[in-house]
């Protein structure tokens, strides 16, 4: 595979800028209208340093939500780090975009999911609604309908006061599709 092309790599890394460049407009400008996210990374990445708690209780993937009450968003090329509130106890995380395992926007039903690279390279796929989304992200919602967001944000500022809970994502749309690298591959 040396003398082809890697279409897959650098499709992982376009749409990783997309999460890198989305975050960096939010840590500037705040998140516009109704957006919010769902990050899900692996906590066993080279680079991810998250309190051992959080580690103990999340050993593999944590799925993180950047909505109402969060601080301290930076950006970098390779990573972002960001201020939230566990169970009323603020917490600084640093994930490095390699380790980034899912991104979804339910104000606008956009998702992207990302896979280990492999010999024959990354699955990525990009989904416009959460019901064409992939398997993974999909488990990562209904845990979270099912139980209390694994961070559920709060400013330090307002850390005596409760946060509220995350609003569920709306109903999709009909007709969205799912785009996956393996329709694009050479079989």
């Amino acid at each position: 595979m040396a003398d082809q092309i890697r279409y897959d790599l650098l499709t992982q890394q376009a749409l990783r800028s997309v999460v890198r460049n989305v975050l960096s407009d939010a840590a500037k400008k705040g998140l516009p209208g109704e957006h919010h996210f769902y990050i899900a990374f692996d906590t066993r990445a080279e680079g991810v340093n998250i309190p051992d708690r959080l580690r103990a209780q999340y050993p593999e993937e944590m799925t993180i939500i950047l909505q109402h009450q969060f601080w301290d968003l930076k950006v970098t090329d390779e990573i972002f780090e960001v201020g939230l509130s566990f169970g009323g106890v603020p917490a600084k995380l640093t994930v490095p975009f390699e380790a980034v395992k899912g991104f979804f926007d339910p104000s606008v039903q956009f998702g992207l999911q990302f896979e280990e690279v492999g010999e024959e390279g990354p699955r990525v796929a990009a989904a416009n609604a959460p019901d064409k989304q992939p398997a993974k992200l999909q488990e990562n919602q209904a845990e979270t309908k099912k139980r209390p967001p694994a961070a559920v944000p709060a400013e330090p500022a307002l850390e005596s006061a409760p946060a509220p809970a995350p609003e569920p994502p709306p109903e999709p749309p009909a007709g969205a599709e799912v785009v996956s690298l393996d329709r694009f591959r050479k079989k």
